[in-house]
């Protein structure tokens, strides 16, 4: 099992002009330690207009940056909003491609369809459609990293002509395709597409045993894949804060992995908000008890075995792994035992401080992380080696989705375009005999 980080840039209620620049180079400093470490993946979310919950609007940008200031860690879009409202399909490709060139081949291409109205709305997609619109963007965006040229496509939410889409991605045939799922259903869904199921359900590892039974269950018995590879892969998140003394870890990541589901679930569940206006902290602070994210440190404490949340009464928070090296190591054993692939941890959360998130990458990086890398290779390739026929078969069922070019398809230059759309196929003649290049130049310099 491998480990990554999980940024969504959260900065809470009240911010000063200077503290999102501030939150920017501390999440780089945080990624180039994780890579040092040996952590294995970053992982940044594409979120708009979710201020405190989520300042991520342009991952591409900062997973740009952080592939120069690392070696070797994967660069996760957790995820693209795929819908043509939200990213134009060419455009999704070309950034992809671009990062990939730019970091040696180290991409991992999630996608995702969001379920805020803050998102929606701001885009104009209806709700009804998301989940239609995230399949064709993803569809399209896959053939526009794999198609030499594009050859169009007509679609419901796209529509786009032949073109070719560069560059092309440094993995071939494109970098490993993810969907973010929260529920069991998505799960199912990413095994019947042949696409890594990133998990943000906060599930325990026990749950997320059957979640992997399942996935492998339908990527064997009727996978037909959405791309050109295969990426069988489960990874679950979890909030995330290691210190020797138990207490110390409660008192510096809970309140933070409470902000964490708070905020979430203020912007999806049962939040009103009015942009610029609506305080999350503050009604965090006053309302967290009774919408089940109190802290209840004293339970934290009591309870020896880390679980995804903790219970007191008729409340609930997120525990995730808060703890002790010895905690964190026995609750990431139940996670590879499970069958998980991936760990990813939510550091970055509410107020938690900069320099005790750079102290829990250092120790767990330097007590925890070691004898899962040992163990990696030889628990991946006993899955490679096991879900081969598997993989094998789910390729075979692919169709031929191959759209032919249009007969004698041709894209004019724009001013040539303009003369022959006027009906000036004689001027075209003499311009292609050379007779009239001044008279061209001079009809170019006047049409831009």
């Amino acid at each position: 099992m491998r480990f990554g980080l999980f940024y969504e840039h959260q900065l809470p209620r009240p911010w000063g002009p200077d503290d999102e620049h501030r939150l920017m180079k501390e999440a780089l400093d945080q990624v180039e330690l994780a890579d040092r470490m040996g952590f294995s993946h970053i992982w940044e979310v594409e979120h708009h207009f979710l201020e405190e919950y989520s300042h991520s609007s342009a991952p591409e940008v900062f997973l740009a940056a952080a592939s120069q200031r690392t070696k070797n860690i994967r660069l996760g879009h957790g995820i693209i909003q795929t819908a043509p409202a939200y990213n134009h399909p060419a455009r999704t490709a070309e950034r992809v491609a671009t990062l990939d060139l730019v970091s040696d081949g180290r991409v991992e291409f999630g996608s995702g369809e969001s379920g805020s109205i803050a998102e929606l709305g701001g885009f104009g997609i209806d709700p009804e459609d998301k989940r239609a619109q995230w399949r064709e963007g993803l569809e399209v965006a896959i053939r526009c990293l794999t198609e030499t040229p594009f050859t169009g496509v007509e679609g419901r939410y796209v529509s786009m002509p032949p073109r070719n889409v560069v560059p092309k991605p440094h993995q071939k045939p494109h970098p490993p395709l993810w969907v973010a799922c929260s529920r069991r259903d998505t799960i199912l869904m990413a095994a019947e597409l042949g696409i890594g199921a990133l998990s943000f359900a906060f599930i325990d590892p026990e749950e997320a045993r059957t979640w992997v039974q399942d996935y492998e269950k339908i990527l064997t018995e009727s996978c037909v894949p959405i791309g050109l590879a295969v990426n069988p892969q489960l990874a679950c998140v979890t909030t995330m804060m290691c210190h020797p003394d138990p207490e110390e870890a409660i008192r510096r990541g809970l309140e933070g992995a409470n902000f964490f589901g708070y905020s979430l679930a203020h912007y999806y569940v049962f939040g009103d908000h009015v942009p610029g206006r609506t305080d999350v902290w503050d009604e965090f602070e006053h309302k967290r008890s009774e919408m089940g994210y109190s802290p209840e440190v004293e339970v934290a404490l009591q309870k020896e075995t880390l679980g995804a949340k903790i219970a007191a009464g008729e409340t609930s928070g997120l525990r995730g792994a808060v703890g002790t090296p010895d905690q964190l190591r026995e609750f990431c054993r139940r996670y590879e035992e499970a069958g998980v692939d991936q760990l990813i941890f939510v550091l970055q959360a509410g107020r938690n401080r900069h320099e005790h998130i750079m102290e829990s990458i250092e120790i767990f990086g330097t007590e925890v992380l070691p004898e899962f890398a040992e163990r990696d290779p030889g628990l991946t390739a006993a899955k490679t080696e096991r879900l081969a026929p598997a993989i094998e078969a789910a390729m075979a069922r692919r169709p031929d989705t191959t759209v032919p070019m249009p007969d004698d398809y041709v894209m004019p230059a724009l001013p040539r375009q303009m003369i022959l759309d006027s009906g000036g196929d004689e001027l075209i003649e003499e311009i292609e005999k050379g007779s009239l290049t001044g008279r061209f130049d001079t009809f170019r310099d006047t049409t831009g």
